[in-house]
């Protein structure tokens, strides 16, 4: 009995499993909910990791490229995705007459600018580069820091997924144009002469789509604004005006690629030290006995640890003393680090006694 009852569930399983077909959102390690920009990453990471090239002679490897493509190229596609989502696979496979037809895995592939597939003259429409400042401090750029920024932007909606649909099913074929978009419009000139011109519908506005039911969420505007937590890492020594980007996270549309986003670093000034390239400059008021007699202080540096500065003998005013090794870290390289400048001006004594006086006639004279 129990035997039987073990084979009636492998039984389940095996056709459960079959009926389901392939998990493309698993493929790509996506959840069911993943927006357009998440799928459109997982695939550009794992294409890489799995491509030929990179993989010669890994049959397995070459394997999981097809998949991610196939993966991709229903994910991608609001219909189809619709339909993957409802029917799973078979529910594609006979949607499409006999059969969904996939595309060349490396034309996919080379749609992203990567190489490698046959049509190289392709290009996605891209969006506007994004330019922000980032401000931080001279101790984030000398011991290196992860900074929050929290940007607002344009985002597909999460409702519809961009379709502008009430529902799925409300997406609809534009009857006018036959889905094309563009309609063929014949103009008499003269008796038995005609031109012919095409033309954008003007009953899709050229989208060879229409929305029988607006999306509540963005009426059927396909985005709406939201916000988004960006981790921007600030490497130790980077240089000021540096740009740190981020692809493809400017704002979003259904109909093309979110531009990058563009992080400029901008320094702010420090009470103390002033940065100069890798160096670093401050400036020290001493005592005129300092001045005179030589000079030992200490300085807090940007980690927070104490330096001492020592000089022997006279100072003049104006001059400027090398400390090796105490500037920024070189950038890309932090165990380098350049030099720290001290520039030294001296605090006359306002007045002197009649003692300081003789003692400095006895010493000078």
């Amino acid at each position: 009995m129990k035997l039987a009852l073990v084979f009636l569930l492998a039984f389940v399983l095996l056709a459960t499993t079959a009926l389901a077909g392939k998990d493309y959102y698993g493929i790509l390690g996506v959840n069911r909910s993943a927006l357009k920009r998440e799928i459109k990453k997982a695939y550009k990471e794992l294409s890489k990791k799995y491509h030929p090239d990179k993989n010669p002679g890994d049959k397995e490897s070459e394997q999981k490229f097809i998949e991610c493509a196939q993966a991709y190229e229903v994910l991608s596609n609001d219909e189809k995705r619709r339909i993957y989502d409802q029917y799973g696979e078979e529910g594609l496979k006979e949607g499409g007459g006999g059969g969904q037809q996939f595309h060349n895995p490396f034309d996919i592939f080379s749609q992203f600018g990567f190489g490698g597939g046959g049509h190289r003259g392709h290009q996605e429409r891209k969006g506007a580069e994004t330019q922000m400042e980032i401000r931080v401090t001279l101790e984030e750029i000398f011991n290196g820091e992860q900074v929050e920024v929290e940007i607002n932007k344009q985002v597909i909606c999460p409702i519809c997924r961009g379709s502008g649909a009430k529902k799925a099913d409300d997406v609809k074929k534009c009857t006018s144009c036959g889905g094309q978009g563009i309609r063929i419009v014949k103009h008499q000139l003269a008796p038995g002469m005609w031109q012919q011109m095409q033309t954008t519908c003007d009953v899709c506005g050229g989208k060879g789509k229409i929305v029988k039911s607006k999306c509540a969420s963005c009426n059927g505007h396909k985005v709406k604004r939201g916000s988004h937590q960006i981790t921007v890492t600030i490497e130790r020594g980077v240089a000021d005006n540096h740009p740190i980007i981020f692809e493809n996270e400017g704002d979003e549309h259904p109909d093309i690629t979110p531009g990058d986003v563009h992080f400029i670093v901008r320094t702010v000034p420090h009470a103390i030290f002033t940065r100069e390239g890798i160096h670093l400059r401050m400036r020290a008021e001493i005592p005129l006995k300092q001045a005179l007699l030589g000079i030992a202080f200490e300085v807090k540096h940007l980690d927070g640890n104490k330096i001492t500065i020592q000089r022997e003998g006279v100072t003049q005013p104006g001059f400027v003393q090398t400390v090796k090794g105490q500037g920024m870290p070189t950038h890309m390289y932090p165990s380098e680090r350049g030099d720290l400048y001290v520039e030294y001006s001296v605090k006359l004594p306002e007045k002197l006694t009649a003692a300081q006086k003789a003692a400095i006639e006895k010493a000078f004279s």
